[in-house]
């Protein structure tokens, strides 16, 4: 008899447990906007060079492509994504990496973000991106994502999304911007995103950061989309007004690493103490801690004379660091970084190849790097030479190649010399 009650207590206890359970996952869920629901990615220059005929044929309806990073930084592949995208017909938006500390940072970077896509024609709405805070307070960020929001939309004439993780939207952003803008939430591992409790439901979810796409070498990440995505009125993103060259900044970020003082990455970078401790609200300029990463403004004047650019290979020789090298190639640190995709910007090694992408002025007697391709999977070079308007037998005669049916993912072809 008292077998039988036991059992009988632990059944309805199982019973009740699995019914609060369901209750739990349905009454805290952030359901989605509607019933139709788009397969989407988002993508940006660590992903390389993308196969969308491929991608599109593996049922993805939506690309998110990063556009743009602070006020300074255009994503190296974000014309070669747009145009590729474009012609495979795939619904596109752009999203933009927000760096800004001030309100007045926050309305220059919407600026550069609608420069940078202006001319584009994306169907979906344009995503504020701001994820790395820093010592912000909580009112700050919130004044920064408005006057950030609201400026871009302005220039652009689209409407905006919101994309933020799970934490952040219930503790960081506010129920202000959560009954205006609507959110593209990013939590992993789950089939359903957490309530919130402040946005009603979600228009994106990105609920994997290391999904495999044909079409992309590596990892990507994974997006499920409702029509709420899409923006209700089309045509082109208008070309705001340039600035002037004096307030077009070159802005780099900086790792601080053992022995580093405030005068010797002043000098490296051409800048003063004054200016890295006003930009990065230090408090005591003797005092900088390994791993802390600082933004720095270089000392340099943009170059007004219309250029173009070539793509070249550089081996890094001993002595070498990025400094040294953007100055010679006549780039930036982050492009190198963002095209390499490397991690610590500190450390290279001898030995190394790097991807440049180099300007090019008028009448430049040495830029003679030529241009380079690297092999994705599936390329073939009936491929490539169809792509950059030259013959298989001009790229088997300038790499030399023995077997032209025999070419391999991550193999760098030179495609001509200029």
């Amino acid at each position: 008899m008292r077998k039988k009650f036991f059992k009988i207590f632990f059944l309805v206890w199982l019973l009740l447990l699995s019914s609060f359970t369901m209750y739990y996952n349905v009454a805290f869920a952030l359901e989605p906007s509607g019933n139709m629901i788009y397969r989407g990615i988002d993508v940006s220059a660590y992903q390389g060079y993308i196969n969308y005929t491929e991608v599109r044929n593996a049922g993805i309806d939506i690309v998110y492509i990063k556009a743009s990073e602070g006020d300074y930084l255009e994503d190296p592949e974000f014309r070669n994504n747009y145009n590729n995208a474009k012609s495979n017909g795939l619904n596109i938006g752009f999203y933009h990496f927000v760096r800004a500390r001030s309100e007045e940072e926050a309305i220059r970077e919407a600026e550069f973000f609608s420069r940078v896509i202006s001319g584009t024609e994306p169907n979906c709405k344009l995503a504020m991106d701001f994820e790395v805070f820093g010592d912000l307070s909580t009112y700050e960020i919130n004044n920064i994502s408005k006057v950030f929001l609201e400026k871009t939309q302005e220039l652009t004439g689209k409407e905006m999304v919101i994309y933020s993780n799970t934490y952040d939207a219930r503790t960081i952003f506010s129920s202000e911007l959560a009954s205006i803008y609507p959110l593209w939430v990013a939590q992993y591992g789950v089939s359903i995103p957490s309530d919130n409790g402040k946005w009603e439901n979600w228009i994106g979810f990105q609920y994997w950061d290391r999904g495999n796409v044909p079409g992309i070498d590596g990892n990507v990440d994974l997006d499920r989309f409702t029509e709420g995505i899409f923006i209700s009125s089309g045509g082109e993103v208008p070309n705001p007004i340039d600035p002037s060259p004096e307030e077009i900044k070159n802005v780099v970020y900086y790792t601080v690493k053992r022995g580093d003082t405030l005068s010797k990455i002043a000098a490296l970078y051409g800048t003063t103490v004054e200016q890295i401790v006003e930009l990065n609200n230090i408090q005591n300029p003797n005092l900088i801690y390994i791993g802390e990463t600082l933004q720095i403004t270089t000392s340099d004047k943009p170059n007004t004379e219309p250029t173009s650019t070539t793509t070249t290979y550089y081996t890094v020789r001993r002595g070498d660091n990025l400094w040294r090298i953007s100055r010679r190639f006549g780039t930036t640190i982050n492009s190198i970084v963002m095209l390499n995709n490397i991690q610590n910007p500190n450390l290279i090694y001898p030995g190394q190849v790097l991807l440049i992408r180099r300007a090019v002025r008028p009448n430049d007697t040495h830029a003679t790097g030529g241009t380079f391709y690297r092999v994705g999977r599936g390329d073939n070079l009936t491929y490539i030479a169809n792509r950059y308007h030259t013959t298989v037998a001009n790229i088997v005669r300038l790499n030399q190649i023995r077997n032209p049916n025999l070419i391999y993912p991550g193999q760098i072809l030179k495609i001509s010399n200029s």
